[in-house]
């Protein structure tokens, strides 16, 4: 079981749930794509409509960022945890 933890400006998308438990492993990608059945709004803001990552979320696989990683390819262990963080702007 993967556990993803959600930033409360995602919360609206997940019910308000801070801690998601996936039961997919193996790749990001598969973590993504098991997430998409449960909460499709919420992967609609962590994916483009090219299922590519969004430029502006950064995604943590135990603490490593995927982006230098693997991106998608990054390895999930069963019992991972993964962040994901929105970036924020302003001035």
């Amino acid at each position: 079981m993967v556990t993803v933890l959600v930033p409360g400006a995602l919360r609206t998308d997940t019910a308000g749930e801070s801690r998601l438990s996936v039961s997919a492993a193996g790749t990001l990608r598969a973590v993504l794509d098991e997430m998409d059945l449960h909460w499709p709004r919420l992967t609609r803001r962590i994916r483009d409509e090219q299922g590519k990552l969004r430029r502006y979320v950064n995604v943590y696989v135990d603490g490593e960022d995927c982006r230098q990683s693997g991106g998608l390819d990054t390895p999930v262990r069963d019992d991972a945890e993964i962040q994901v963080i929105p970036s924020v702007a302003g001035g």
